[in-house]
């Protein structure tokens, strides 16, 4: 039980790009159901289809644990997210634009809905209760296939209308001399692989692989990985200079590296600062989870007892 005790139960929802998770999380913090299904995809109505999986677990949910009727609700997506507005803007992954999801979802539900964006809901809950939890000044940095981010400054989420943590996308130097290039380009997991099976003529090498391979001294993976290091850490450096960043959590697929990906990246940022603070660099404590304790945590500051006591703040 992470979430101690509220009022009233809630329903959270954390789509992603595969895998569509709901949990109904009771007064007391413990979650009551979990469900895990495919994300539903229709390019005609991307968004409609998955407020129709949400309406759907809700009826399941409800069905199941009626002793614990949900008073609030929250969904978060991928993509470019305006989470005061209640829209997804935009996701190439799952193809909607400019959806209007808390008022759809609200309707679906006839619940009080919070809306927001998977990461930066996933880097409260480490802000809250996780690796981040020791600091005001964080950069939650989530790399698998592409790279997302989240920002907390002085204790605060940043969120500029959506816009902010898009950092997989931020200019890095191209390692192989052709200017500049995208981060997730160089430093994601997909951008590993893919990188590793052009230069070496090997299909369907993933991140691991390359991992494993430079592990066993093979030069091109260990150049790889290298690039991969010094634009994670080219990237941070940046964070650093201009917002101040304490600490640095790192989840997604690639951190499941460990120390074989933070401690060369610990030392490559090291080299790149001069005068700044030098931020501690840590694995996310609340995994594949994360997303939905946010949604949870956000649900439950609309119950009406939140409400009246709730600041502008995270929650700490």
């Amino acid at each position: 039980m992470v979430l101690g005790a509220a009022e009233s139960a809630v329903l959270a929802f954390d789509v992603g790009g595969t895998d569509l998770k709901a949990g109904l999380v009771d007064a007391s913090g413990n979650i009551r159901g979990l469900r895990r299904i495919p994300t539903p995809r229709d390019p005609g109505n991307p968004g409609d289809a998955i407020v129709d999986a949400v309406g759907s677990l809700a009826a399941e949910f409800a069905a199941e644990f009626p002793a614990h009727a949900a008073k609030a609700a929250c969904v978060i997506v991928p993509g470019i997210v305006d989470s005061d507005a209640g829209i997804g803007i935009y996701s190439a992954n799952l193809g909607w634009r400019n959806f209007p999801f808390r008022e759809k979802a609200m309707q679906r539900l006839g619940l009080p809905l919070a809306f927001g964006h998977d990461v930066s809901t996933a880097a409260e809950a480490e802000f809250r209760f996780g690796a981040a939890r020791d600091y005001r000044n964080v950069v939650v940095m989530v790399i698998g296939t592409g790279i997302a981010a989240a920002v907390i400054s002085d204790g605060y989420p940043l969120r500029a209308g959506g816009f902010a943590g898009e950092l997989g996308h931020a200019l890095v130097p191209d390692p192989d001399g052709k200017g500049h290039t995208i981060l997730e380009a160089v430093g994601s997991a997909g951008g590993i692989a893919r990188r590793y099976s052009e230069k070496s003529g090997t299909p369907r090498a993933g991140a691991r692989e390359v991992i494993e391979r430079a592990n066993a001294g093979d030069p091109l993976a260990s150049r790889i990985w290298a690039d991969a290091v010094d634009a994670l850490a080219f990237s941070l450096s940046q964070c650093v200079s201009i917002i101040g960043t304490e600490a640095v959590v790192v989840g997604g697929g690639l951190a499941e590296a460990g120390d074989r990906l933070l401690d060369p990246l610990r030392m490559r940022l090291d080299k790149m600062l001069d005068f700044q603070r030098r931020p501690v660099i840590v694995r996310a404590q609340l995994g594949q989870d994360a997303g939905l304790l946010g949604a949870a945590l956000r649900a439950r500051a609309l119950l009406p007892a939140a409400k009246a006591t709730s600041g502008t703040g995270v929650g700490r």
